[in-house]
Formats: structure tokens, sequence, C-alpha cells
């Protein structure tokens, strides 16, 4: 049996890799290939293209990568053809996915979609053409069933990944060692995102603001994770522009994480894995003026970020496009840092925010539901 994966982001990265690695575990013989990034590869899925080559965010960016985005769907298409997968499974990355889908369906290859378009927060009307293509569904949040649902998709939920995938590596004192942190310092992670764009749009506030919090507060010490699909020599000049101290890390990120006190992070998946590594974040979001002018008018969502979402609250702080400044990202942290009763809050909604994940182990069950699906349309 062989089964095609595409995911175009880190994020959907992380989360083949779970579900690839427990395929090989329930069947070993099951051959994976397809589009994703290096954390996939490793995992055993034989890669057609790694995504990090075609990685953008916002509608303006999409629209001048056009070419290069079609001309990567021509070529998976072909891929499709030659290797004659028994199932495409589309994880998030959807404006791209589900034009990859309807070419899986002309071929007839039978379409699983892990992680579908959030049809709940805006375009509710994809949830209808999404079903008409899909032949099964999974969410990784409970939010997202109804609107497919009412659409007559088979969809359900069984729990979310990132609650296996997020463990530290070490303990927190360990940590805190290893990664040489003061005792008598707070340690304020920046965590700008794993895409090019997002650090060009916002590692230059988040230095602005750390150099402004290491003003106010200069028993601080700023850490940042760098992805592998950024270029460190391009962060290394940002900081140095910025004139602010921080130690780049590219190992044990979560044990980081863990170890940490507080962060400013761009808004993503990275905020809910520090939420399940206890680490409360303000949330930063922005956009160039004409992705965010579209955006305005299609999306209609209270809150932008994970937490939040899942409890429908706004406990943690969120700033938005010009409310992204030096000055309220220092405002915001200070009250993160140990000691403060809004911190005790925030860690206190964070954890009833993760409980709503679900329990360990999802990675397994939906492998299950793939091969399910695949041996299922196999015996037809």
């Amino acid at each position: 049996m062989k089964i095609m994966f595409s995911a175009g982001e880190a994020s959907g990265d992380v989360h083949g890799e779970n579900i690839a690695r427990a395929i090989k575990a329930l069947d070993p013989a099951v051959e994976l290939v397809g589009f994703g990034g290096s954390r996939m590869e490793t995992a055993g899925v034989r890669l057609y293209k790694n995504f990090a080559e075609y990685s953008v965010m916002g509608v303006w960016e999409v629209l001048v990568n056009l070419r290069r985005l079609y001309k990567l769907l021509s070529g998976l298409t072909d891929f499709m053809r030659e290797e004659k997968p028994d199932m495409l499974v589309l994880i998030d990355y959807p404006d791209f996915n589900w034009r990859l889908a309807k070419k899986a369906k002309a071929l007839g290859i039978p379409v699983f979609s892990y992680i579908p378009p959030s049809a709940w927060a805006w375009r509710k009307g994809r949830a209808q053409s999404c079903a008409r293509i899909a032949d099964e569904f999974i969410a990784i949040f409970p939010h997202e069933l109804p609107v497919y649902q009412a659409a007559g998709a088979k969809i359900s939920f069984v729990g979310n990944p990132l609650v296996d995938a997020v463990q530290a590596e070490m303990s927190r004192d360990e940590a805190r060692q290893y990664f040489k942190m003061p005792s008598d310092k707070t340690v304020v992670l920046l965590l700008p995102g794993s895409r090019k764009q997002e650090i060009e749009l916002l590692l230059p506030y988040m230095l602005d603001g750390a150099k402004k919090l290491l003003a106010e507060k200069p028993a601080t010490v700023f850490y940042l994770p760098v992805a592998d699909t950024v270029s460190r020599e391009r962060i290394e000049e940002m900081i140095a522009v910025a004139g602010v101290p921080v130690t780049l890390v590219t190992e044990k990120r979560y044990s980081l994480m863990a170890a940490a006190d507080a962060a400013m992070a761009t808004s993503g998946t990275v905020v809910m894995e520090a939420a399940l590594l206890g680490l409360p974040c303000v949330v930063l979001y922005r956009l160039s003026a004409v992705s965010y002018a579209i955006g305005k008018l299609l999306v209609h969502v209270d809150n932008f970020s994970l937490p939040n979402i899942l409890l429908n609250e706004s406990f943690q702080r969120e700033l938005l496009q010009e409310e992204v400044t030096a000055e309220n990202i220092a405002a915001e942290l200070k009250k993160l840092y140990p000691g403060e009763e809004h911190r005790r809050e925030v860690l206190a909604k964070l954890q009833a925010a993760c409980e709503k994940l679900g329990p360990p182990g999802a990675a397994g069950r939906v492998a299950q539901r793939i091969l399910a699906a695949a041996r299922e349309f196999a015996a037809k």
C-alpha cells in the first residue's frame, strides 16, 4: 500500500512526522511519499519536494507566487499519476492542498483531509465544497466539527497530536543549566515563526520590544529558537541592528520553552505548544497592509490565538497589526513575569485550554483511521 502526504508548512511537517511514524509502527510495509518537510522525511516519507522552498503567508504574497505554486501543483499531479498512491492525505495548507485534492479525485485517488480548512472562522462555504471532494476528515480542534457536519462531511475529532509531540527533553532545572540561564534572571523567549516573511514582519518589533523591556527590567535575558526553515545569518543581522543581546538556540526547543518564564510569539501552532509547556505569551500577528485589508473583510473571529479560541476568552493578550509596537509588547510581557497575579491567571487558563485537546495518542488514532480508509477504498 502506498499513501501520499501533502503538507506545506512547518506545523504540517510536525503533524506529518507524527502520523508517518504511527503508520509505520502499525504497518511497516506501507510506502509513504509526498510533499512535506525534513521532519517528515526523517520519519520515512520519500519527498517529491520540500515545502521550505514554497512557504509563503498572506493573500497578496500567495498571489505574487502563483506561478511557482502552479508549477508545484502540476509537478505533484504528475507525481501522483506516476506513483499511483492508494490515498492522498492532506495536512492543512488549505488553498494549495484543495487544488491538489481536485487533481487527485480526477485521477480516481481517494482523499483524506487532516486539519481541514477553518471554515468555522471564514469562508464557511468551503465546508460544502471540501465535503464534495474529500472522503473523510479529521479535525484537531472540537470547535471545527459543526460546520462540516452541517455540510454532510464524514468528520471526527480524535484529539490533538501536539499533546504527545510537545514534550520537554529534560527537566526545567536541567534545561536552565543546559542553556546557561542565570538563576537570578527572568528568561523571555522571542518566537518569531518559521517563515521568512514572519521573521521580516515581526522580529524587528520583537527586538524593539525586548530592548525596551530590558531598559525597564534589567534582570531579563532573551533567547530565540531558530527554525531550520529560516536563515540564522539573517536573524543575527537583525539582532545586531537592534542592539539587544539575544542567545540563539538550534536544538531542544521544547526544553527551552519549558525553562523560560514568558514569550513574545507569532500567532500559530507555537502558541499552543507554549501553552502545553506552561509558557505564557504575548501573541503577535501582523501581515502586509494589502493582505490585512483583504483578510479583515473575510475573517470574522473574536480571537486569533488557539488557547483563546479554545476557551472562547481573551485571557492571553493578542496584539494585531498596528497594535504590534515595542511599547505594547513590553507592557504586556511585564504582566507575565514571575510573581505577577496576571501570570497566575493566564497559567490557569492555559491549563484549561490544553484539556480541550483531548487525551494523548491522537497521532496513533489518526494513523488507524487513515489506514482503515485506504484499505477500504483499495478493496473496492
